[in-house]
């Protein structure tokens, strides 16, 4: 009998659990993804301090900086693959009406992922929602769903956006205002409204190489 053929699986098996362990371990030692959005208080080539709801949050830049803004799109462009934030209101039978959806490029999957209402504009006493997630018609999956296509229910269009731990189910109506976040040159400055996707390190400091320009100061 062969000694060496009897030692190759088990040799075989060894390496397969190193390599395992090695993935694991690069797993559980990546950095999480968050974001963080208000107005931009004061930046530097090494820094940036942004005025968020929860107070100022200091993060280190990473060069280079890529900054994101917002182009005219369409309806067209909202696949299965897409990420998306939908600003939508409530309509008088309880549905969601969108007002606005954004389209964002691969690389900020993920940010400001969620649904949360919005502040209501100033004389108005109808509060907006924004809902960040992935498009997706599933109607009640078992687990979560982040692909999908975009449902076409008669003469309309229903996108149903998940996130983390729920989904909205929203109208879009005809014209609706579509828009998509691409690259630009522009630099961010102090008082413009920005969304910052930050990495947090073990020190518990915050690193970001990207920020969404939501709204540039006047």
């Amino acid at each position: 009998m062969n000694h060496r053929l009897l030692r190759l699986p088990f040799v075989l098996l060894l390496a397969a659990q190193v390599i395992l362990t090695t993935a694991l371990a690069q797993v559980k030692t990546a950095p999480p993804l968050s974001s963080v959005k208000g107005k931009v208080q004061a930046i530097t080539s090494n820094s940036l301090d942004v005025v968020s709801p929860s107070g100022v949050v200091h993060v280190k830049i990473k060069q280079p900086l890529k900054i994101y803004g917002r182009v005219p799109s369409d309806l067209s462009h909202v696949t299965s693959a897409s990420f998306v934030g939908v600003t939508s209101v409530k309509q008088a039978d309880g549905t969601e009406l969108a007002k606005q959806i954004n389209i964002f490029p691969a690389e900020l999957r993920g940010i400001g992922e969620g649904s949360n209402m919005l502040p209501a504009a100033p004389g108005s006493a109808s509060q907006s929602r924004m809902t960040n997630g992935s498009v997706s018609t599933s109607a009640a999956p078992a687990s979560r769903m982040t692909n999908g296509t975009v449902q076409k229910q008669g003469g309309g269009t229903t996108l149903k956006v998940q996130y983390q731990d729920g989904a909205k189910t929203i109208s879009v109506p005809k014209g609706v205002e579509v828009t998509a976040t691409v690259l630009i040159k522009e630099k961010i400055k102090p008082g413009d409204t920005v969304n910052v996707v930050t990495e947090k390190q073990k020190d518990g400091t915050l690193t970001t190489s990207k920020a969404y320009l939501v709204a540039a100061s006047k």
